[in-house]
């Protein structure tokens, strides 16, 4: 019998992590997540690196502060030497499943700086500074789906840089970073850069959606209010991948396939299930299509493994469902494209929460060694 996270990668599912440390690589977990459990990538971001590095009982980073502090580095200088380190570790560990994945998976992210989640030219100059100072060709460098973002991607895309594009909660946005990505491969191809070297996801958030709008339904208190909670986030997803298909199917996107591209893969993420009336894998075994990745949590990740049921293709047949699901989310009152704007706005105020106490903390400990 082949275990749950096994019968995901063979429906077609790339299993990334949403997590890492220095301890999980130092430890040989990271590898044995790889080798047991399926795991072919790992997202970061922020507050991930926040809860690593300010870990009490991680004593993993010490060295390298106290070093970092002797050398002057500020606490932005620090965050950004611990990152790239452990990303590009990380990245030298799945090397051999870039490889065997014919470069899709084996794919590790780091986020630009969610201080410039509304700057243009920053993320883009951020998004180069990672891409040359991590230097491996299985990275991703995550670049928020804000309006300021969409021209960054196209930007980095256009330079040969390949892109995890984080922080997509509605179709149009989704949409829109589909168009962002293409016109980075026109003008890629243009530059004469090799656009088979170029990968890119578009992770587009799960349970988050829920959780918004299930608070909406509760307050408008119907029967027909409460029948709705807890699809709409499966229910965006499923038609987010209807788009894809949609998309990469255009006379636009065979052009650039043709010329080597490749398309820009759906990625499931937010993926912990925060209600717990409800199954702890529902965000994994109801999201599950070929040629999609799913970022979850350790939790998740282990649940999954633990006691997942995977049925097979459970987003395709799903459309019109799904589409009925948000007819009566618009019947019962519920905007959802403010239920979206909230969601982003959130993502980004989160992020930049968890930076600056990131930066904060490591500035207590850089002042501490000197």
């Amino acid at each position: 019998m082949s275990t749950p996270t096994a019968q995901l990668a063979e429906a077609g599912v790339s299993i990334w992590l949403d997590d890492l440390s220095r301890t999980r690589i130092s430890s040989g977990n990271l590898a044995e997540l790889i080798s047991s459990r399926n795991v072919v990538g790992v997202t970061t971001n922020p507050t991930i690196f926040a809860n690593a590095i300010t870990d009490k009982n991680d004593t993993s980073y010490d060295a390298q502060v106290t070093e970092l502090a002797a050398s002057g580095a500020s606490a932005e200088e620090a965050v950004f030497a611990a990152t790239t380190q452990d990303v590009g570790a990380a990245l030298d560990i799945f090397r051999p499943v870039w490889e065997q994945s014919g470069h899709v998976d084996g794919r590790v992210s780091i986020e630009v700086s969610p201080d410039l989640a509304h700057d243009t030219d920053g993320t883009v100059a951020q998004a180069k500074e990672l891409w040359a100072k991590i230097d491996r060709p299985n990275l991703l460098v995550k670049i928020p789906a804000t309006k300021a973002g969409l021209p960054a991607i196209t930007e980095a895309i256009a330079h040969g840089i390949s892109v995890n594009v984080t922080l997509i909660f509605s179709l149009e946005r989704y949409a829109e970073v589909i168009d962002a990505y293409l016109t980075g491969l026109e003008r890629a191809k243009d530059a004469g850069v090799d656009l088979s070297t170029v990968h890119s996801v578009a992770s587009f958030f799960v349970s988050r959606v829920d959780t918004e709008t299930d608070k909406r339904l509760t307050a408008i208190g119907t029967d027909a209010a409460e029948a709705l909670k807890s699809k709409a986030g499966l229910a965006n997803a499923r038609l987010a991948y209807e788009l894809f298909e949609q998309s990469f199917e255009t006379d636009r996107a065979k052009a650039l396939l043709a010329a080597g591209a490749n398309a820009q893969r759906p990625l499931w993420a937010s993926t912990g299930v925060k209600d717990p009336a409800l199954p702890d894998t529902l965000y994994v075994t109801e999201l599950v299509a070929p040629g999609v990745v799913n970022t979850m949590p350790e939790k998740t990740l282990e649940a999954t493994f633990d006691h997942g049921v995977v049925t097979g293709d459970t987003i395709t047949g799903g459309y019109d469902e799904a589409r009925q699901v948000f007819a009566g989310l618009e019947e019962v009152g519920i905007d959802f494209t403010d239920v979206t704007q909230v969601l982003e706005d959130e993502g980004v105020a989160k992020f930049i929460d968890s930076w600056h106490d990131l930066l904060t903390q490591v500035a207590e400990a850089l002042e501490a060694q000197r």
